[in-house]
């Protein structure tokens, strides 16, 4: 999958997009964005721009399949071209790639120039509506120091280390990053008595996940194998899934979570593809000594030795008093996706294995990407012992759980020697 799109020395004539941190050449991620009162529409993020694929589509520059790929890219919704597969992507990655080279011919660039758009200006939306959102809990270093707080003498259930563990989660209430997040209420328990309260959600919590944008789908009844999971894999972004953990605890046996995740999960804007991410692929973890090997059904050995991705993740807490003292936010946190237990490929393959019909612009999150140190924890929960030890801000302030005017951003970093730097763009929300 490296070809010459991901060239280092490769360079835009568009001059914000040369070392930029998340958007240069060498990336290319699709979103749907509007300006204005504009509809929303397709574009492909470069440098501090977008450019406009609805422009291009009718520009005269694209013929024959290419104009037809970049049609579908150019939707409000961009379901149809998730759905249409990796060759497509491809065609369309090639053809924009060429036209922000800076070899491009002067007439080119100028056509272009007029299809560029400052993001700054752009309204973002969700790239693709969501039929169906799924949620794992593939982080084991996550799962770990959460069931150590809980059952220190077997953090893990006995399932975990052989199914990829997941639960349905709501599309409804999925929404882009800058969204404002009402907290929730609901039933809990008062700690230390019996009694139950209603009422807003005290324990309000993030969680640092990897979004998997489904792409093209699969029969109702016909599982996908995992040696074909990948072909099923469009597209991948930073994801959110909001927690009222005090709601949680009361309510998750035996079913799991309900309230306490449903009232928001927030995504950053832009579907990377699996081709910009080609060159930060790595083999995926050895598991430890005595773990059980997963069944065949989820065993393929290409994907061990490639299925796993170098992605660096961040996050950072800016209070209500940081911004108005003029603050820069705090970082909290870093980890990185390979410290995922279970690979995307596996994810698939496990929840389709019953039969389950996956359809373009479904939803996965990943689960909380920790790693195993202090430090490189995915959750408020895990970086204060479930609010037991209280986390002391820059300004003085501190914090359990996160409190109103708190505004909470993910990051993701691939960097790699030998190939150019790309980001996913910000995933953030600020809790009203």
């Amino acid at each position: 999958m490296i070809d010459s799109t991901h060239a280092p020395s490769k360079r835009s004539w568009g001059s914000s997009a040369n070392g930029h941190a998340s958007f240069p050449i060498q990336n290319l991620p699709h979103c749907v964005f509007s300006v204005g009162g504009d509809a929303p529409r397709g574009g492909i993020a470069i440098g501090d721009e977008v450019l406009d694929l609805g422009k291009l589509a009718i520009s005269g520059l694209a013929s024959g399949a290419t104009l037809e790929g970049v049609r579908l890219a150019a939707a409000s919704t961009l379901n149809d071209f998730l759905g249409a597969g990796a060759s497509v992507r491809q065609v369309v990655r090639g053809f924009v790639s060429d036209l922000l080279d800076e070899k491009a011919d002067p007439a080119t660039q100028k056509a272009v120039t007029g299809m560029l758009v400052p993001q700054a200006d752009c309204i973002f939306h969700l790239p693709a509506t969501i039929g169906d959102y799924t949620d794992f809990y593939a982080g084991i270093h996550h799962a770990n120091t959460i069931g150590s707080l809980f059952r220190p003498d077997a953090p893990l259930l006995p399932n975990y280390k052989h199914i990829p563990i997941g639960y349905h989660g709501r599309a409804s209430s999925v929404g882009v990053s800058g969204a404002t997040i009402k907290r929730p209420q609901g039933q809990y328990r008062i700690p230390k008595q019996e009694d139950v309260a209603f009422g807003p959600c005290r324990n309000l919590d993030y969680e640092l996940e990897l979004g998997i944008w489904i792409g093209p789908g699969n029969e109702l009844g016909s599982p996908i194998g995992i040696a074909d999971a990948g072909v099923h894999v469009a597209g991948f972004c930073l994801l959110n899934d909001w927690s009222a953990r005090d709601i949680q605890a009361w309510e998750y046996q035996p079913l799991g979570p309900f309230l306490a995740k449903n009232f928001a999960t927030t995504l950053s804007p832009f579907v990377i593809t699996p081709e910009a991410l080609a060159p930060f692929r790595v083999g995926q973890a050895k598991r430890a000594e005595g773990d059980p090997k997963p069944l065949p059904y989820l065993w393929d050995e290409n994907d061990q030795k490639q299925g796993a991705f170098n992605i660096k993740l961040s996050v950072f807490l800016q209070t209500k008093l940081m911004k108005e003292q003029g603050l820069t936010p705090y970082h909290l946190s870093s980890s990185n996706v390979s410290d995922l237990y279970w690979t995307v490929n596996q994810m698939v393959a496990h929840h389709t294995v019953g039969g389950c019909n996956l359809r373009p612009g479904d939803l996965f999150g990943s689960g909380t990407i920790s790693g195993p140190c202090e430090g490189q924890y995915g959750s408020l929960m895990e970086l204060t012992k479930a609010g037991r030890q209280a986390l002391t801000l820059p300004n003085g302030e501190t914090r359990t759980y996160l409190q109103s005017g708190d505004t909470i951003t993910l990051t993701a970093t691939c960097a790699v020697d030998g190939f150019a730097q790309i980001g996913f763009g910000d995933c953030s929300g600020t809790i009203a």
